[in-house]
């Protein structure tokens, strides 16, 4: 049997769904597993200073800098091969086996993580990682968001994302705790350990009522792009997300440079900023979504919280020159609180698309967002290059926000809206 195969099996069910509640085992399950995902998706960031000082690379020499941007990129990479995979793969054999065939995937990886000796094995192994971490928030969205009632699904998203968001705290507590290898065994340990909880979980209804459908075609990624309206809508959901992998990718993960340029009065701890903007990430997601549902309106909740990003990356980048590093990590918890509209960008993903694409654009929507990172790299040494470290990277931030909130403005309400029907 093939490494995919036996990956497929694991979301299998054969009895019919019962009707979900919001603490049902589909939004607890899913909620877990992108705890999970999280740990594992922001753990290089935390441990990036000390793995690749283990490896041979010198502590704040540029080298530092560029092999961990590189390693990003290879994750990265690694998120929008897997993104088109398991999307297609979500529609074509069911949400099950993507949501827990993905946190096989990057389980295996992540403890091979651990045992990496070189460079060019981190890479591969990210690249590894990358592809498997691609899977679990979108098959778990669209999950959650098919097996609620409209009027529900967006506090089950809501509790998804506050849980999950959350294991970044857990992956800086056992990195610095535990060491940068140990961290990693634990979060393929923690993956592998909610593999045992599949037995309670249901395949969505809406699924297998299309699947039941021989003439509905499924998970056909290329019909995204042959409907120029479906292209549209899909392109702009897309550009919402980048803002938040502009901030974690470039001014979370690069804190210790920024608080260099920043004239910040001491040393500023890469995995400390992590943890403080992924506690502002809990909040934020929590209460976009809550305030999505009390408006009845995705796109102007997202709209305020792109207002606040935008006015929290200028507080960062020119507000705390010559604070001390407890102002500056204060700055980046609020800053995580301005991008906690990640799972609201997920569910609104899934929202505007029929049940044959709805796992196709929710698996890679985020991961061609968070993917945005590879072009970001590069686009952000260029302007840093031309401008200045701080200066460049207030026309990139500033030029991701005015786009997507362009996005925002143009793309369709879909809060409350009928998900039972398919793409044509």
């Amino acid at each position: 049997m093939t490494f995919l195969r036996l990956v497929l099996l694991f979301g299998m069910q054969s009895t019919s769904p019962p009707k979900a509640t919001l603490f049902s085992a589909a939004v607890i399950v899913a909620a877990l597993g992108y705890f999970v995902d999280i740990y594992d998706l922001i753990l290089f960031s935390i441990v990036r200073v000390a793995s690749l000082t283990e490896l041979g690379v010198t502590p704040g020499s540029p080298a530092m800098t560029n092999q961990g941007l590189f390693l990003i990129n290879m994750q990265m990479g690694g998120m929008l091969l897997g993104g088109i995979l398991w999307g297609i793969l979500g529609d074509k054999r069911g949400r099950l086996s993507v949501l827990f065939g993905s946190i096989l995937l990057y389980s295996l990886a992540n403890i091979a993580n651990g045992f990496v000796t070189t460079i060019d094995q981190y890479a591969w192994l990210r690249l590894i990682a990358g592809i498997g971490l691609a899977g679990e928030l979108g098959a778990g969205i669209t999950l959650v968001s098919e097996s609620l009632s409209k009027e529900q699904r967006g506090y089950g998203t809501m509790i998804v994302a506050t849980v999950g968001v959350s294991g970044a705290m857990l992956g800086y507590w056992v990195g610095h705790k535990f060491g940068w290898r140990n961290a990693y065994f634990v979060g393929g340990g923690l993956g592998l350990a909610l593999l045992v909880l599949r037995v309670s979980v249901f395949e969505s209804g809406m699924f297998q009522q299309v699947q039941a459908q021989a003439e509905v075609v499924r998970g056909n990624f290329l019909s995204l792009f042959t409907n120029p309206a479906r292209l549209g809508k899909y392109l702009r959901i897309l550009l919402i997300g980048v803002p938040l992998w502009f901030v974690v990718g470039i001014l979370v993960t690069l804190a210790p440079e920024f608080g260099k340029a920043l004239g910040i009065t001491g040393v500023v701890d890469a995995g400390l900023a992590v943890f403080w903007c992924y506690f502002g990430l809990v909040f934020g997601d929590f209460f976009s979504g809550g305030l999505s549902q009390l408006w009845h309106s995705r796109n102007k909740a997202l709209k305020v919280f792109l207002g606040f990003c935008a006015a929290l990356v200028a507080v960062y980048l020119f507000g705390v020159k010559g604070a001390t590093p407890t102002t500056f990590y204060g700055v980046c918890f609020v800053l995580g609180i301005s991008v906690g509209f990640w799972a609201l960008f997920v569910t609104v993903a899934a929202e505007q698309f029929g049940t044959n694409l709805r796992a196709t654009v929710a698996t890679t929507a985020p991961n061609f967002a968070r993917g945005a990172v590879v072009g970001l790299v590069p686009a952000f040494k260029a302007l840093s290059g031309a401008l200045g470290f701080v200066p460049g990277a207030a026309v990139l931030g500033g030029l991701t926000l005015v786009v997507a909130f362009w996005a925002v403005s143009t793309l369709p309400e879909s809060y409350g809206k009928d998900l039972d029907y398919v793409e044509e």
